[in-house]
């Protein structure tokens, strides 16, 4: 036997080794490309995920964008609304007080008649009521104003050529007494009498103090809105009266005058 051979039974070993290493490394192998191929579809599924989320971060953005977009031009609204809410309390409270500079005028001016009870000056905000009692202007059953009657309206209709901002409203009124048989023909009811004195006052108004008709209306409620029960002869007398009132011009015409 030549030195250096080995013996068939240590070969033997040596490939049961070899062959059971080589068994072993393929095994892990396997395991390992099975590792490998699991990984890499983890990855692609976080791949995936990734985009979806880049996705959604871009949407979520996009959607964060538009709301402050939105928030800053609500914003600017409500600072508008805001603004315009305090102009218009300003202008509001401008226009009380030069209607109180109106009430402070007649107040001075039919001092006397006020202090008879032959008119009643109100005011309530932006309103303005002159209330003249039937006697001080006109006869019973009559619609022609009494030479006193245009003396009182004179000296409203001098204050009223400063009011350049209000509807002015003549309203009649009567008591609940029907109208007597001898001046049906002329009035068929109290309502047409009530409409009568209200275009009168208004009619001096215009032509004689000069207040525009622009600003002028008038009404009858005949016997309906008493201010007093009608069973008493005071009472009668308050119901029967003339009404001049002031309120806030109407917006349509308001608009036309900016035209």
């Amino acid at each position: 036997m030549l030195a250096g051979c080995v013996s068939q039974g240590k070969y033997d070993d040596l490939e049961a080794k070899a062959s059971a290493e080589r068994a072993a490394l393929g095994k892990d192998v396997a395991t390992l490309r099975e590792e490998i191929t699991r990984r890499e579809a983890e990855i692609a599924t976080l791949k995936g995920q990734t985009a979806d989320l880049e996705n959604r971060k871009r949407t979520l953005e996009s959607q964060t964008a538009a709301l402050n977009d939105r928030l800053a031009e609500t914003e600017k609204r409500a600072t508008e609304a805001t603004a315009r809410a305090a102009e218009a309390a300003a202008q509001k409270d401008a226009e009380i007080n030069r209607l109180k500079g109106t009430y402070d005028s007649l107040v001075k001016d039919l001092q006397g008649e006020i202090s008879k009870g032959e008119i009643k000056v109100t005011q309530i905000r932006d309103k303005l009521s002159v209330q003249m009692v039937e006697k001080i202007l006109f006869d019973s059953g009559k619609a022609e104003i009494k030479p006193q009657g245009k003396d009182v309206l004179g000296k409203v209709g001098q204050v009223l050529l400063q009011v350049k901002d209000k509807q002015i409203r003549i309203e009649g009124y009567t008591d609940a007494v029907p109208i007597g048989t001898a001046l049906r023909q002329q009035f068929a009811t109290n309502w047409e009498l009530s409409a009568q004195r209200a275009t009168t006052v208004l009619r001096f108004l215009e032509e004689k103090a000069g207040v525009e008709g622009k600003y002028l209306s008038a009404v009858g409620y005949g016997p309906f809105r008493p201010v007093a029960g009608n069973d008493t002869q005071e009472g009668r007398a308050e119901n029967r009266r003339i009404e001049i009132v002031l309120t806030p011009l109407d917006v349509t015409e308001v608009l036309k005058e900016l035209r």
